[in-house]
């Protein structure tokens, strides 16, 4: 059998040992190169989910049958060759989630104690009195009922914040999310948030969600963090409720375009915290993902099902699937 190991430039996906055993490794870092090596090739690891070169090389997947991404979103992969396709396609579902959710509450901390501007009075010697705000019974509306909006709103909870959600389907309650209303009643409930986490996978439904419309409806003093995918806010509106003041802060660890530009307002703009994409990479996070891969893969070989099968029509793993 032979794998293909689709990474980019430096070191290999780690602690493949026990796929190596029993399959050839091919391992490709460009799209000639993986269009080489897919050659009788029925399984793809996918390491670098940014990547578009499945798509340039995807007249050479023939005997494909399998594709593991390590990443959670595959808005990247899944081009429409591939979803009309019958490949199987799982994700790394699941591996990120807590890193996120503490990354989350540390942004939501940042915001209601106000570390940026403690930071930046040190920086400058400047000895700066304020009153921060509480953090408990505060509201958090998650936009995203997957396993990672859940471990969002299991935090939140810890922190003592009440908890909301919007999802594809609504539900009257949820034990991690409480009351979970229907996407399209979104702009009915972000009036009652103090925070709005954006934890969704990018789709035709969520592709610009947050645009002027929804950040009219926030209140004037919510904050937005974006940790799903940069394309489900428009960023020109975002900019404009921000300079207007219309939404009290954002922090967003995503972007339209990644990396962002140097020159890009977002870097300069009060009230907002610029990371890069990072929010989910623990230290460690490699071998979890390789283990991850290795398991799905004995699984593969034994014919058995597979962890974190992708719905290829929805673009991600619904919720209760293996």
């Amino acid at each position: 059998m032979v794998v293909v190991l689709a990474t980019p430039q430096g070191p290999p996906p780690p602690e493949l040992e026990s796929v190596a055993k029993v399959a050839t490794l091919r391992h490709a870092r460009s799209a000639q190169e993986l269009a080489r090596a897919l050659g009788g090739a029925e399984v793809l690891l996918i390491w670098d989910f940014r990547s578009a070169k499945l798509r340039d090389a995807w007249s050479h997947a023939r005997d494909l049958r399998w594709i593991h991404a390590a990443s959670a979103g595959v808005d990247t992969i899944l081009f429409p060759e591939l979803a009309a396709s019958r490949v199987i396609l799982t994700n790394s579902r699941g591996v990120f989630d807590q890193a996120i959710a503490e990354y989350v509450l540390g942004l939501v901390l940042a915001f209601a104690k106000g570390f940026p501007a403690t930071f930046d009075f040190q920086r400058h010697h400047v000895w700066r009195y304020r009153e921060t705000e509480l953090v408990h019974g505060q509201t958090v509306l998650v936009v995203g009922a997957g396993g990672l909006g859940r471990a969002i709103g299991r935090l939140a909870r810890c922190a003592g914040m009440g908890v909301m959600a919007v999802a594809r389907t609504a539900h009257a309650s949820d034990p991690d999310l409480g009351r979970v209303a229907a996407v399209r009643d979104l702009k009915a409930v972000l009036g009652k948030a103090d925070y709005v986490v954006i934890a969704a996978p990018l789709t035709p439904e969520t592709r610009g969600l947050f645009g002027a419309a929804a950040f009219h409806r926030m209140k004037p003093t919510a904050r937005l963090i974006n940790v799903g995918r940069g394309a489900i806010v428009d960023e020109a509106a975002l900019l404009a409720a921000l300079r207007s003041k219309r939404i009290a802060g954002a922090a967003l660890d995503v972007f339209t375009e990644e990396p962002l530009p140097p020159e890009h307002p977002f870097w300069d703009q009060p009230g907002l915290i610029v990371s890069p994409h990072m929010c989910g990479d623990f230290v460690g996070w490699r071998p979890v993902l390789s283990a991850l891969f290795a398991e799905n893969f004995r699984r593969w070989r034994r014919g058995e099902s597979l962890l974190n099968v992708v719905d290829k029509a929805l673009g991600y793993v619904p919720s209760g699937g293996p």
